[in-house]
């Protein structure tokens, strides 16, 4: 769950869209003195060139300001193109897109509040049209028929997450919370592309906009575990979840994906991971967060997977360390498995520090090289 929300993206849009990525991209691939730097601070966002070759566009960014940011470039409607989360002061990080003739919008949200700072930017025609991998094309289809099924597993689970409101049985629902989120936490870059859905679905109480009605799993959440009742609003709230992740299902399929794309959502992930599981943010009255982490580690190693095929030609070094660092983190995660809770792991509030600064270590050595998939998958 993302701290900022973006806005609603019609279903003539995205199969707009979808006709213009899939197939072929024009090639520019970005090498270090193409690449445009972006430059963060907490009051502006500076680029180096407003206008750039469409094809494999690479974004070095660097934040200059006091608070963490986020950088995003978004279609005109505000649909994610590309983006990365958890940049902090001080620190660089480099992003790989594939960006068709048109033109976007690139954010900053210091503070990650907000609209942010935007500037509007031109990929503009040019350059000798390639054809890609055609491995990578399979990679992608494989990708959306996953996602799918995922989707699809959670309809059933959140049915029975709401039948259990209904009856007004608390100990039933407590039990069917953390497994009515897991395929949603998986495929959490496909599930936040859809502005509109996300917040009604998966925001936390200090995420919501001036204004907005909290609803979905997290305020469900807090009735359950903090105020240890149900009412008639929970109820409501209830069927209000399956009628907005039904939505999302049917939805998935249509969703923009393209190879650095899935590598970067991998990525988006771990930074998922970093800034609300391990602090024990997200799920802060159930303290499942562990769910959370494991369906979100479990996507971001789906992604992978799939286009491991090609990275690792193009850059065996680093499949190799991905390799290592996801058998790590996933070692780790199974000594807080248990047979005694109903999402398979020991509550997040009887972690420990030291235990969550193994966590969190072992997601930044998975993140560094992960930052950089989508580079060896486009070489």
């Amino acid at each position: 769950m993302r701290a900022v929300r973006l806005s609603v993206v019609t279903a003539a849009a995205t199969a707009a869209a979808l006709a213009a990525v899939t197939g072929c991209t024009q090639k520019s691939d970005a090498k270090n003195g193409d690449a445009i730097q972006v430059t963060a601070t907490d009051t502006a966002c500076k680029v180096s060139k407003k206008e750039f070759p469409a094809g494999h566009v690479q974004l070095d960014i660097e934040n200059k300001g006091s608070k963490v940011t986020e950088v995003y470039l978004l279609f005109p409607d505000d649909r994610i193109v590309s983006e990365r989360e958890n940049i902090g002061p001080g620190t660089k990080q480099k992003v790989t897109a594939e960006v068709k003739a048109g033109a976007y919008t690139l954010v900053c949200k210091p503070g990650m509040k907000g609209k942010g700072i935007r500037q509007a930017v031109k990929a503009t025609g040019g350059g000798t049209v390639a054809k890609r991998d055609p491995r990578l094309d399979k990679a992608v289809a494989a990708y959306r028929e996953w996602a799918q099924s995922e989707a699809d597993a959670t309809i059933p689970k959140v049915k029975t997450f709401a039948d259990a409101i209904k009856a007004g049985d608390l100990e039933a629902a407590k039990k069917a919370y953390a497994p009515s989120r897991v395929g949603w936490e998986s495929t959490e870059p496909i599930a936040e592309s859809f502005g509109d859905i996300d917040p009604k679905t998966d925001t936390r109480v200090n995420d919501l906009e001036k204004g907005q009605k909290w609803t979905g799993w997290h305020a469900l959440e807090k009735a359950l575990w903090a105020d240890k009742k149900i009412g008639a609003e929970q109820k409501t709230l209830a069927d209000q979840l399956v009628t907005d992740l039904t939505d999302w299902q049917k939805r998935v399929g249509k969703a923009e994906i393209t190879p650095t794309s899935m590598a970067n959502g991998a990525k988006e992930l771990l930074d998922e991971v970093a800034t609300g599981k391990v602090t024990g943010e997200e799920d802060r009255y159930s303290h499942t967060d562990l769910s959370d982490f494991k369906g979100n580690v479990d996507g971001a190693q789906k992604a992978y997977e799939l286009l491991k095929p090609v990275a690792s030609e193009n850059d065996a070094a680093l499949t190799a360390e991905l390799d290592k660092q996801f058998a790590a983190l996933n070692k780790l995660l199974d000594t807080y498995r248990t047979d005694k809770t109903s999402d398979g792991f020991v509550s997040y509030d009887t972690v420990g520090k030291a235990d969550r600064k193994k966590l969190s270590d072992a997601v930044n050595a998975l993140a560094e090289p992960l930052s950089k998939l989508a580079a060896a998958v486009v070489k």
